[in-house]
């Protein structure tokens, strides 16, 4: 059904430079990473990629292939006023020929993103970068997809359906499966929440809809750092908001994509007082590449470089051996 949405909504997805990707691990705790989305115009899929040394996006969607893609993010896209776009699919994993996936990868993203090129490490020493390099591709075909024009989150989102026919409502209508509930537990605290609401104004919920897919929107939010919460300054229209384990994403970028840095807060998503809020049990923080030189970004994530390679080592043993 790609190729028969608006044109408008086709741009969104070749034009954005990120797009906020959710998987649901084993117990059905959405994780939400910004990744960059590659798609060609009347395309039958949206292509994420993940490298092997930090593998999990790709593993969670190859046991539960329910997946969604938020464009919510415009920085440097060259659209104006574009739509805020929301893609519920099934996700298929090509990790084949990883060094098929390499090449690809490596003219994919200078294509994409002309500016990085000269961030790339020469092709002399390029294989000590394998751990980034040999990429697991998720190919994502929409099943359904939620368009809020303007961004405007008190507006009905206009909604396509991989079976037209069965979108008559405004609201899908998938039966429901059910969602895990909140975990419960002592809510946490990390000095990088305090981000929420200032650096970060908005961030991305992400949450399991009653139909078993992740459903995620860009929403306002601000802390209370002494109650522990993490507060949803709106309700959008058309989010079918429930109790239950949820992600909040906050990431930036350059217009070039010269850095980005991101992080993310896991927790239970709760109701009281007619109000929504996160609460904190996890903080994590994702493969950054801060506004600093190329020796301070080197000196900073040594020790991540050094798990990546690790876990690198670890698959392609395992690829070897067939297990």
């Amino acid at each position: 059904m790609t190729a028969s949405l608006p044109s408008e909504v086709q741009s969104v997805f070749d034009r954005f430079i990120t797009t906020e990707y959710t998987t649901l691990d084993r117990k059905g705790q959405p994780i939400t990473w910004p990744v960059t989305p590659y798609y060609r115009l009347g395309g039958g899929a949206i292509d994420v990629t993940t490298g092997l040394g930090y593998p999990k996006k790709a593993e969670d969607a190859r046991i539960n292939p329910h997946v969604a893609l938020l464009f919510s993010d415009p920085s440097g896209c060259g659209l104006d006023n574009p739509p805020m776009v929301l893609v519920q699919g099934c996700a298929k994993i090509d990790d084949a020929d990883l060094d098929a996936n390499a090449v690809r990868y490596t003219r994919e993203s200078v294509e994409k993103l002309p500016a990085t090129k000269s961030m790339m490490p020469p092709k002399a020493i390029r294989r000590f970068f394998d751990w980034y390099y040999k990429r697991l591709y998720v190919y994502v075909r929409p099943e359904r997809v939620y368009v809020w024009h303007g961004g405007d989150l008190s507006a009905e989102p206009e909604l396509f359906g991989d079976h037209m026919e069965e979108v008559r409502s405004g609201h899908s209508e998938e039966p429901e499966e059910g969602h895990t509930n909140p975990e419960g537990g002592a809510a946490i605290w990390d000095d990088r929440i305090d981000e929420l609401g200032t650096r970060h104004k908005t961030a991305v919920l992400s949450f399991v809809a009653p139909d078993g897919f992740p459903f995620s929107v860009r929403v306002p939010v601000r802390v209370d750092r002494g109650a522990k919460q993490i507060h949803i300054d709106a309700e959008p229209v058309g989010a079918p908001l429930e109790p239950g384990l949820a992600c909040l994403t906050a990431h930036a970028h350059d217009p070039e994509f010269k850095w980005q840095v991101n992080f993310q807060v896991r927790g239970d998503l709760r109701r009281e007082n007619g109000s929504w809020s996160l609460e904190p049990h996890k903080v994590v923080g994702g493969f950054e590449l801060p506004p600093t030189s190329m020796f301070q970004r080197y000196k900073s994530s040594w020790n991540d470089v050094r798990r990546y390679r690790r876990i690198a080592k670890h698959e392609l043993a395992r690829r070897k051996d067939g297990t």
